[in-house]
């Protein structure tokens, strides 16, 4: 009995973290690539302390905010609210059938990767840069800025989407099959009721998102209120630069709510 317990102990005693000489091989090449480059790229420790003491100049600068132009603040900040709306709805429906078509349990390997392929270019770019692109192609305003957060949903919900309908339990999907219906009676009866709640939370996260994305837009002119405080720094009115940070907090801090409490009812 002493002798197991004893044998117990010295196992519980383990090292949980076993050494491994790979491992530490690989950390110290991290380390040592990370000062590379750190030199490399003109980063250092003096550029950092003269960087705090511009900061806080910046920053004194811009109190007290001013909200005394709250009607271009206001008209910028429903037009982000506008295009982050469109954008999330145009992305929802357009994930909908993408992401049936990328599961690879539900159809063709020929098809799947096909529509794996689309989700994978929606993805591939910054919202900002895609805005960039349709800037060039439609012009400047929320346009612009609607069709790149409708590409950039379409590459989160419907990657998410497929990942969802791969992990559904078949047997329910089977017996509606049995029942002698049709394949869109299987995904509305045997699909959808699976992933239907997983789906909410998913259109409710990507609606925050691009509440915050279509305020980067508008810095390259895709419309909303990122073009109202590129204009601003421009013209150094901190002061509103101010103003228009702290709007843009509260809304998205009001949409983090909205979309919590979606996600709470629905699941």
């Amino acid at each position: 009995m002493a002798l197991t317990s004893a044998a117990q102990g010295g196992k519980s005693r383990r090292n949980p973290f076993p050494a491994s000489w790979p491992a530490r091989l690989g950390w110290a090449l991290v380390l040592i690539y990370v000062v590379y480059a750190s030199s490399t790229l003109d980063v250092s420790w003096d550029r950092f302390i003269a960087g705090l003491g511009y900061g806080g100049e910046f920053l004194g600068r811009m109190v007290p905010p001013n909200f005394s132009r709250w009607k271009l603040l206001l008209e910028g900040l429903l037009e982000s609210l506008e295009i982050a709306v469109i954008a999330s709805t145009m992305g929802i429906l357009l994930s909908l059938p993408i992401g049936f078509l990328a599961a690879r349990n539900m159809m063709p390997a020929w098809i799947s990767w096909m529509a794996r392929a689309v989700i994978a270019i929606c993805r591939s770019f910054h919202p900002v840069i895609v805005a960039i692109l349709f800037v060039k192609a439609v012009g400047f305003g929320a346009l612009a800025g609607i069709l790149a957060l409708v590409v950039a949903s379409v590459g989160f919900i419907a990657k998410l989407f497929a990942e969802a309908v791969e992990e559904i339990s078949l047997k329910q999907v089977e017996a509606v099959r049995a029942s002698g219906a049709t394949f869109a009676n299987v995904i509305i009866y045997g699909v959808l009721p699976q992933v239907l709640s997983r789906f909410i939370g998913f259109s409710t996260y990507q609606l925050d998102s691009n509440l915050r994305n279509s305020t980067m837009v508008g810095i390259v002119g895709a419309g909303g209120i990122g073009g109202t405080l590129f204009a601003a720094f421009q013209r150094f009115d901190y002061d509103f630069v101010s103003a228009i940070l702290i709007s843009i907090i509260a809304v998205i801090m009001l949409g983090e709510y909205i979309s919590g409490h979606a996600r709470r009812v629905f699941e």
